[in-house]
């Protein structure tokens, strides 16, 4: 299979294209910002557009620039949305409804397939306490 490299843009507007058809993508993200429950690089995860999206979701959302983020949902209010990435200590983004692209329904890691959790029990720990975690976390892996 031939690699090629793409613009975020093109790359993630062909896979939104794609899920507004029902079907699902696969692509590898980047960067630390879901760490860790991603590990950009590394994994892969599986999208799909969904009727509706949960707090505790990880979603694809296309934000003004054009900007594109895989955070988890953290707070529903209506058709507002507010994002967080789990490697992040600080810091949300906030969208509406309409920006979602899609759903996280698998996470590839390697040969094993998970099925990504609501974050539940990582986002009652207060981020005074996950800035610790995290930083352990990055110097072992």
């Amino acid at each position: 299979m031939d690699k090629r490299t793409v613009s975020n843009e093109v790359l993630l507007e062909d896979a939104a294209r794609l899920m507004e058809e029902g079907r699902e993508v696969t692509f590898r993200p980047l960067g630390t910002s879901m760490l860790p429950f991603i590990r950009g690089g590394r994994d892969s995860v599986r999208l799909r557009k969904m009727p509706d999206v949960k707090v505790g979701d990880i979603i694809l959302v296309r934000l003004s620039g054009p900007r594109y983020v895989l955070h988890r949902l953290i707070e529903k209010d209506g058709e507002k949305l507010t994002l967080m990435g789990d490697g992040n200590i600080r810091g949300t983004e906030h969208c509406t409804e309409a920006d979602v692209m899609g759903t996280v329904t698998a996470i590839e890691k390697g040969r094993r397939v998970v099925k990504p959790g609501d974050g539940r029990w990582w986002r009652a720990i207060p981020l005074f306490f996950r800035r610790y975690f995290l930083a352990i976390y990055r110097r072992i892996i």
